[in-house]
């Protein structure tokens, strides 16, 4: 089982100097990537997200891609439906290219209906916009020139180029537990759950390994940690590995950037064996 770590680009710890250290911490210490969140923009009322300090999550993976060497790059996750695919298409293909083919893209359709509201784009719809905005998106990275017929997503798109197209596909893992979630994330590279503890977690990676047994499809789970106790932390990524789950992304629960860079290397002794 490989073994992730979020960076610290959001809230009061978050800086240019912050997610350097965490992501060269990261590398030197054997994980396997480091990942990102996003939100674009949040109610000012609302409890959570408990921050409304969220740096670009495609800018800081680039930013981190150029202090490092191995480390894979992930989102957890992009929301596609909020943006365009187009511009996201590039983007995605330059980091990858910039990286040297490190970059996982891990997709979801969103949640704060707000947050959709104020970027203008239809709530109800952001399941299919989800879907045919991956479409177009592999699209543009496959062809060229390029043609597609978009129904939800404001785009006409005949014969036309956009370039570069990323030197190594990237591979697309899927957010989310609903039942539409497991089975979108079926038609693509993985499954990146969130927050399932191991006896949770082992009915889910048995019902996408049923359909999906090969090594090409990666079963992942982001989980959080209080940072109390490494024994339970070890404990819970032991479960994981007994479940069958490929890879487990942890993301600290620390305010501090120095209390961030400890929890980090408290979780590398955690997970020793399931670092590179």
């Amino acid at each position: 089982m490989r073994l992730g770590v979020h960076l610290p680009h959001i809230g009061q710890k978050a800086s240019a100097d912050a997610i350097r250290r965490a992501a060269v911490q990261a590398e030197e210490l054997g994980f396997a990537d480091v990942w990102v969140s996003e939100h674009i923009i949040v109610p000012s009322d609302r409890a959570y997200p408990p921050s409304a300090v969220f740096w670009d999550p495609i800018l800081t993976l680039t930013w981190a891609a150029a202090f490092t060497n191995r480390v894979r790059l992930g989102t957890s996750v992009l929301v596609l439906p909020m943006r365009h695919p187009l511009p996201l298409a590039k983007e995605l293909a330059t980091l990858q290219n910039l990286s040297h083919g490190r970059l996982i893209l891990g997709a979801g359709v969103g949640w704060l209906e707000d947050e959709f509201a104020a970027l203008g784009v239809p709530f109800r719809e952001r399941g299919r916009r989800m879907d045919e905005g991956i479409a177009m998106m592999r699209a543009v990275w496959s062809q060229d020139p390029v043609t597609f017929e978009a129904t939800y997503i404001p785009a006409v798109v005949e014969k036309m180029r956009t370039l570069p197209q990323p030197e190594t596909p990237i591979p697309v893992w899927i957010g989310g537990t609903s039942d539409a979630a497991l089975r979108r994330s079926l038609q693509h590279e993985g499954w990146h759950g969130s927050r399932a503890m191991p006896e949770q977690a082992k009915p889910l990676v048995a019902r996408l390994r049923a359909e999906r047994p090969g090594t090409d499809f990666t079963i992942s789970l982001r989980s959080g940690w209080d940072g109390r106790d490494e024994s339970v932390l070890r404990t819970r990524l032991e479960g994981y590995a007994a479940a069958g789950v490929d890879h487990v992304l942890v993301e600290p629960a620390a305010r501090e950037l120095n209390d961030w860079l400890a929890a980090v290397e408290r979780i590398a002794k955690a997970g020793e064996g399931m670092l590179s």
